[in-house]
């Protein structure tokens, strides 16, 4: 690949990477194109121009796609049936309706914040949202909020103890990595994890 006015190969390369990113934005954003679509084309198109040749630009597409599938796909089909049964036999509606209850409309946020932090601590990120898919849905319903400010505080308790606390899968690994201590690793993760989901979710 040919250096971009006379950049280093590392420097064309992010500059690259921040074209395909804004080619991307820009189409989804702006032009409404079909997010996969525009995937599939920024990825092309980030690929010729850091010089690849076509076909292994394709390669590389296929098979990344088919290993990310290949990690996730049981997971999400398994999810998404678990997610409709729980909104078909009314569990999303009881428990969304226990959680307004109990915290008020005015703090539910709180509460999607907490049940997120519950919640994902033993299963995947990805797992949890999908669980979580319904409540949020429903939650927003009753309440007439948006789903932005029911879904974020949920994010960020799940994606907080995704990445820090134990006994969650992801930490447990880093732990076992560096032979942390398990113990100081959780009192640790709570401390820097609690005020993280706080502001990055209710607040």
């Amino acid at each position: 690949m040919s250096t971009l006015f006379g950049l280093s190969h590392n420097a064309t390369l992010l500059v690259w990477t921040l074209i395909a990113i804004v080619f991307l934005i820009v189409l989804i954003s702006k032009y409404k194109w079909n997010p996969f679509i525009t995937l599939l084309l920024s990825a092309l198109m980030l690929g010729l121009l850091t010089g690849m040749k076509p076909a292994d630009v394709i390669s590389s597409i296929t098979g990344g796609l088919g290993g990310t599938l290949g990690t996730i796909a049981i997971v999400i089909a398994l999810g998404t049936m678990l997610g409709k049964m729980m909104a078909e036999s009314g569990g999303a509606e009881r428990i969304a309706t226990t959680l307004v209850d109990r915290f008020g409309v005015k703090r539910v946020h709180w509460a999607m914040m907490i049940v997120g932090f519950i919640v994902g601590i033993p299963v995947f990120f990805e797992v949890g949202l999908i669980l979580m898919i319904p409540i949020i849905f429903t939650v927003a319903r009753k309440t007439n909020m948006s789903l932005l400010q029911i879904g974020i505080p949920i994010l960020a308790g799940l994606s907080t103890v995704h990445g820090l606390v134990p006994p969650h899968p992801a930490p447990m690994i880093a732990i076992e990595a560096f032979s942390a201590d398990l113990g100081k690793t959780i009192l640790y993760s709570l401390i820097v994890g609690i005020p993280t989901a706080i502001i990055a979710g209710p607040v």
